[in-house]
C-alpha cells in the first residue's frame, strides 16, 4: 500500500536526487534542541539566483504515537527569506507555529497564535492552532453519512452530537513523516481503513514552501484505497498586529472576502443545505469593512464562524479569496485557493475571562493611536486565557482564521461540491498566504 500510494500521490522519492543544489551548514551548537536528538542543519539552495530563501531543520521535542505509544521525534522547519519574513512548521500535526512578518517600518512580529513547545500543543484547550486538520475539516452533522448505500458512523467529539475536525484523534494529533528537497518540505501521514470510522486507507501530504516575495504556499494531496470523504485545511489563527495583541487590535483589521453567499447553518453550525445571499446582511464583506463594527452586526454580536462560498469563474482554479489589512502596522494578508469555500472564524469560543469582550458598532478614535494588550485578568477566573507563546494570554476575538475548504458537511448534502475521494483519483487543495505592506 505505502509505495503504491506514495507514487500515486506524487510523494517525493527519498532515493531520488533533488534537482536543487543543496549545501548543508552546521548550526551553532547552542541552538535549542528541545530534547530532540535530531541533527540540526541549514539547507540553502544557491542554484536559484532569484531567491535567498533558506531552510533550517532542527528538533522540537518528542511525542508519543496516539495509537502505539511509540516515542517519535518532532522536526521543526524554519524558512527565512531576504525580505525579513520567516515561517516555522513542525512535523507534529503539520502545524504552522510561527509566521514573522515585517510591518511598514520594517519591524518584524509573529502574526500567528501558538505555543512554545509540544506540551502546549497537546493541552486540551488548544483550539487547533496552526494545525492541518482532517480527514474531514469542520463538521460532520450527526457524526454520520451514507456513501454508496452504506451508512458510516464516525466519532463524535463536538457536543457529543457531531464530529469536528476529524474526530477524537484527527490528523493534527499525529507526527507526520518529513521529506526535504531544497527549501520545499513535504509532510505525509497515512490514515488506516476504519480510522475514526472512515472507510479506506488514505495517504495525505502537505507541501510547504516560503517564497522570496512573502508568499507561503501549502499544497494538500490525498489518495485512498476506498471511496471516502476528504476535506483538509490549515487552521492558523492570525493577528496582523502581533499574536499577543488581542481583540482590540483584531477589531481594527479591515476585511474583505470574495463571496456573494454563505452556507446556512443551525445553532451547532451544521449546514441546512441552503444558502444565504450576503447582500444586505452582516455577512456582506465584498467591500472592505472594519472588522469590529462588522462583528457587532452579527447575531448577538458574537462574531463570524461561517463558510463563505467563494465567487469564481467556470473552471477557474486558484482564486482570490480574502484580503485583510491592519492599518496601524500596514500589514496586509491576501489568501488564494482553488477550494470552493473558506471558513471565516473570529475566535468566538476562546476564553473571555472578564466576560466583557464584545465588539462595538464604532471603534473609538483612540483605537488608532496605540496598540494595547489584553486587560488585566484576575487570578482564579473560571475561564482563564490560553497561555501561548512567550507567555501571551490568548482570549476571545484575539485572532481570525481563514480556513480554505470544501463546504462543511458536504458529504451529507448532494447539492454541495462533492467531498468523495475515489480510488485512483487525487484530492488536491492549494492555498497561498501572501503578505505585503501598505505603501503611502
Amino acid at each position: 500500500m505505502s509505495s503504491v500510494v506514495e507514487q500515486a500521490a506524487g510523494m517525493p522519492d527519498s532515493s531520488r536526487q533533488s534537482g536543487a543544489s543543496v549545501t548543508i551548514k552546521p548550526i551553532d551548537s547552542v541552538a535549542e534542541q528541545r530534547g530532540s536528538q535530531t541533527e540540526s542543519y541549514e539547507m540553502v539552495d544557491p542554484g536559484r539566483n532569484e531567491s535567498s530563501v533558506t531552510l533550517t531543520v532542527d528538533g522540537f521535542g518528542t511525542v508519543k504515537h496516539p495509537k502505539t505509544g511509540a516515542i517519535e521525534t518532532v522536526k521543526r522547519f524554519t524558512w527565512q527569506n531576504g525580505r525579513g519574513m520567516s515561517v516555522q512548521v513542525i512535523s507534529y500535526g503539520a502545524i504552522v507555529t510561527v509566521m514573522k512578518v515585517p510591518d511598514r517600518e520594517g519591524r518584524v512580529d509573529d502574526v500567528v497564535l501558538g505555543f512554545d513547545d509540544i506540551p502546549g500543543y497537546q493541552t486540551p484547550n488548544n483550539p487547533y492552532f496552526g494545525a492541518t486538520v482532517g480527514r474531514i475539516a469542520n463538521r460532520v452533522g450527526g457524526g454520520k453519512f451514507t456513501l454508496n448505500g452504506q451508512e458510516f458512523q464516525v466519532t463524535k467529539n463536538f457536543e457529543h452530537r457531531h464530529q469536528l475536525h476529524g474526530g477524537k484523534v484527527g490528523f493534527d494529533k499525529y507526527n507526520w513523516e518529513a521529506y526535504v528537497a531544497g527549501t520545499v518540505v513535504t509532510l505525509t501521514h497515512t490514515s488506516p481503513d476504519g480510522d475514526e470510522g472512515y472507510p479506506g486507507a488514505v495517504m495525505v501530504s502537505v507541501r510547504y514552501e516560503l517564497k522570496e516575495d512573502n508568499r507561503f504556499e501549502a499544497l494538500f494531496k490525498a489518495v485512498s484505497t476506498k471511496p471516502t470523504p476528504i476535506n483538509l485545511t490549515n487552521h492558523s489563527y492570525f493577528n496582523l498586529a502581533g499574536h499577543a495583541t488581542g481583540h482590540e487590535e483584531i477589531y481594527r483589521h479591515v476585511v474583505s472576502i470574495n463571496a456573494d453567499k454563505i452556507t446556512d447553518t443551525d445553532a451547532d453550525s451544521i449546514p441546512s443545505g441552503k444558502f444565504i445571499c450576503v447582500g444586505g446582511t452582516p455577512y456582506d464583506l465584498r467591500i472592505p469593512r472594519e472588522l469590529g463594527p462588522a462583528m457587532a452586526k452579527t447575531p448577538a454580536a458574537g462574531g463570524f464562524d461561517d463558510n463563505f462560498c467563494i465567487t469564481k469563474g467556470t473552471e477557474q482554479g486558484r482564486t482570490f479569496t480574502a484580503r485583510v489589512i491592519h492599518p496601524h502596522s500596514g500589514r496586509v494578508l491576501e489568501v488564494y485557493t482553488d477550494q470552493p469555500g473558506v471558513q471565516f472564524y473570529t475566535s468566538n469560543f476562546m476564553p473571555d475571562p472578564n466576560k466583557n469582550i464584545r465588539p462595538k458598532a464604532v471603534n473609538a478614535p483612540e483605537y488608532y493611536e496605540v496598540t494595547r494588550l489584553e486587560p488585566v485578568i484576575p487570578e482564579g477566573v473560571s475561564d482563564p486565557p490560553i497561555r501561548g507563546k512567550a507567555g501571551a494570554k490568548y482570549c476571545k476575538h484575539g485572532a481570525f482564521c481563514l480556513e480554505t475548504q470544501n463546504f462543511p458537511d458536504a458529504i451529507n448534502h448532494p447539492n454541495f461540491p462533492s467531498a468523495v475521494l475515489n480510488p485512483g483519483a487525487h484530492y488536491v487543495h492549494e492555498v497561498v498566504y501572501k503578505f505585503d505592506v501598505l505603501r503611502d
